[in-house]
């Protein structure tokens, strides 16, 4: 492990700090925010990758209970370089809470027996270089060594041809094959999430519809997850508390499947593991169309298919899923409310499931 203090390009000559804050000012904002967290929060350098002379670091940040078991939510941005939307989604709610911890008794209170976990710049290369994949042409959301059960889409759902082309695999078909940013990411949730007694993750992308989605497994296949019911109960918790929120839940498969997904990897992980709590994880996709059609003229920038680009708009988005992430912090801290199922609950959870997701009853 590099040591766990803020990396700040101390040692990076000043012209080339100045290039990098220029082009990702993410990451001095991101390193801004550290700095407001000390003492109150555990910050590691999970690894860092190398772009010519400069050295970029990959953080998590860990706040709250430093007990293995308590609930956990972990909040992940900039997996793709191009979505940079992600990062500054992620680091706004960081920001958010620095400023809380310095008053706020009833959070402080619930992050004693919780714990929330971020990693807000996965991909600083790619950030870095306006490019969807890592420095290597590797896009890491098809990097696991999984395989699709079901025949994606040519090249959008991974593939070994050339890094050339977008949405390439890597060449590497084992985790030890994989790269050093998906690797940070498979030890972060490892270390901070799997030991949880209940956990749930989210991964925040942009540029996928007009309206804003949760995701949940699988990416590779339409069979529904084990843990549907659990899905299904947080679900109506979220539509009963807030019944006038915009995002649409569904499966990731229900939109396309792609070989190498992350997510999929440890949540199978995870299954596999004895004696171990429920862990889900979400992927948060802003529906980018939408401002592409309130602002056509950003489709003549390589950012503009994936971000808000006029101000009062990223001003919105920043602020937009606040209330999500409280929800979701709540529900891992009163976990029972949708683990907690009798096998009755669990099947009627199911079957209306089957039904809306998957479009046919339980056991057909």
């Amino acid at each position: 492990m590099v040591p766990s203090l803020p990396y700040s390009f101390s040692a990076t000559p000043a012209a080339l700090a100045a290039n990098v804050a220029k082009r990702l000012p993410e990451l001095a904002t991101l390193e801004r925010v550290l700095k407001g967290l000390h003492g109150r929060a555990r910050i590691e350098v999970e690894a860092t990758v190398h772009r010519g002379d400069v050295e970029f670091p990959i953080y998590s940040v860990s706040i709250g209970s430093t007990d293995p078991k308590a609930p956990c939510l972990a909040i992940l941005g900039g997996v793709h370089g191009l979505e940079r939307i992600g990062s500054e989604v992620t680091i706004a709610w960081l920001q958010t809470l620095s400023e809380m911890l310095t008053w706020d008794r009833t959070l402080e209170q619930r992050l004693g027996t919780t714990r929330l976990c971020f990693m807000p710049i996965v991909n600083p290369i790619g950030m870095f270089l306006t490019k969807r994949a890592n420095g290597n042409g590797v896009d890491l959301m098809r990097n696991a060594p999984v395989e699709a059960e079901e025949k994606p889409m040519f090249l959008v759902g991974g593939h070994r041809h050339s890094p050339r082309l977008p949405w390439f695999r890597g060449p590497g078909t084992t985790e030890g094959e994989m790269e050093v940013e998906a690797k940070a990411v498979i030890s972060f949730v490892r270390r901070e999430v799997f030991p949880s007694s209940a956990s749930l993750a989210v991964d925040v992308h942009s540029g996928f519809g007009s309206m804003d989605r949760l995701w949940f497994p699988y990416a590779k296949t339409l069979r529904p997850p084990p843990h549907l019911a659990e899905i299904s109960a947080l679900k109506r918790l979220f539509d009963r508390s807030y019944p006038n929120h915009f995002y649409k839940i569904e499966p990731q498969a229900k939109n396309y499947t792609t070989h190498g997904d992350l997510w999929d990897y440890l949540y199978e992980e995870q299954l596999t593991a004895p004696g171990r709590g429920v862990f889900i994880p979400w992927t948060l996709e802003l529906g980018s169309w939408l401002w592409l059609k309130k602002n056509p003229r950003q489709l003549f920038s390589s950012l503009g298919p994936f971000n808000p680009v006029q101000p009062h708009r990223l001003q919105r988005i920043l602020r937009r899923h606040l209330t999500l992430f409280d929800f979701l912090h709540r529900a891992v801290a009163c976990a029972e409310a949708w683990t907690g199922l009798s096998a009755e609950g669990r099947r009627q959870l199911s079957s209306s499931a089957l039904e809306l997701w998957y479009e046919r009853k339980q056991g057909g």
